[in-house]
């Protein structure tokens, strides 16, 4: 049995919808799994790309996800060139378009960081069935370890 935490990635969207005023019940949800990434059950990711996004926020909802990013311990994981060279890969494989250039570096470095799983409500470009078997795919050619992707709801 394997004793070590999981490691997990947040995409912007699961610390934005910490305060969703349009979503009650996906705020809800997040808050609960919140509650969890305090108590330290997991290795908790973001990268600079998220940090990125979030800093794009209104000034309040940004002084809110700091908050909150405040109350847990993650790793901020760099955006490298390997990461970009993995992008290119999702991108000329046609799984996500240059369009979607955050999606592709949030999957690129969660997989080259070894991450088990990355977590995400966005459900049009990361948590479907085409991006989670095109990304199964990439790492099984390549021999990185398998990422799930996943929504807050699921139990990782």
């Amino acid at each position: 049995m394997d004793d070590r935490k999981l490691k997990v990635y947040l995409d912007t969207s699961v610390i934005s919808y910490l305060k969703q005023d349009d979503a009650p019940e996906k705020t809800g949800i997040t808050l609960n799994l919140w509650e969890k990434f305090k108590t330290g059950v997991y290795d908790i990711c973001l990268s600079d790309v998220t940090v990125a996004e979030i800093n794009k926020c209104n000034k309040e909802k940004l002084m809110f996800c700091n908050q909150k990013l405040s109350e847990i311990q993650y790793t901020n994981l760099e955006i490298t060139d390997d990461v970009f060279d993995l992008v290119d890969e999702i991108i000329d494989t046609g799984i996500l378009s240059e369009k979607s250039l955050e999606d592709c570096q949030h999957i690129a470095v969660a997989v080259l960081n070894e991450c088990d799983a990355i977590i995400s409500w966005n459900f049009k470009h990361l948590v479907n069935i085409k991006t989670i078997r095109g990304v199964r795919k990439i790492t099984q050619l390549k021999g990185f370890k398998d990422i799930e992707i996943i929504n807050p709801e699921m139990e990782v």
